[in-house]
């Protein structure tokens, strides 16, 4: 009769235990983010940096706001932030409009982030005269996110490595 009553109390904690640990009805428990492989996406990245860096070459506005999603914001240095990617293009734009130097823009990934359908890219940037001399430099932070199965920019700040006059 002891041992019954061992066997019943054993039986009895452990079913409470596993019922204990169900998750109640209704409540939704958390979903798995898919490990995303950095190496893999890294050249998709990079491929982005290089056509921005094409299209600035270019002057070509409209292609840069390519790399933007339609909900962008720009958060620029000493000035306010473009909110959307018409006021992106457009300030694209009116830049393009005052540059006749012939510079280049080199984009190269310093870090990389990923998680779910995210991409959190630190990046360097340098700006090249005609000649390939270095003229300016600094960092980016962009936080890109899949749209329609291609990476877009949603959040971006850049930063100048250049010290202010005064």
């Amino acid at each position: 009769m002891k041992k019954w009553f061992q066997y019943t109390l054993l039986f009895s904690l452990f079913t409470v235990t596993f019922i204990s640990c169900k998750s109640p009805e209704g409540e939704k428990t958390a979903t798995p983010v898919a490990v995303v492989d950095i190496e893999k996406i890294r050249p998709e990245i990079q491929a982005l940096d290089d056509a921005y860096a094409a299209a600035e070459f270019a002057k070509d506005a409209e292609a840069v706001a390519a790399y933007y999603h339609d909900d962008a914001i720009l958060y620029h240095s000493n000035a306010e932030p473009s909110v959307g990617k018409a006021a992106i293009k457009q300030r694209i734009a009116e830049r393009h409009a005052k540059d006749s130097s012939g510079n280049k823009e080199v984009y190269k990934i310093v870090d990389l982030y990923a998680f779910g359908e995210g991409v959190v890219e630190i990046g360097s940037w340098t700006t090249v005269d005609t000649s390939g001399n270095p003229v300016e430099n600094g960092h980016f932070m962009a936080f890109l996110q899949k749209q329609d199965g291609k990476y877009k920019c949603i959040r971006e700040m850049s930063v100048s490595s250049k010290k202010l006059q005064k």
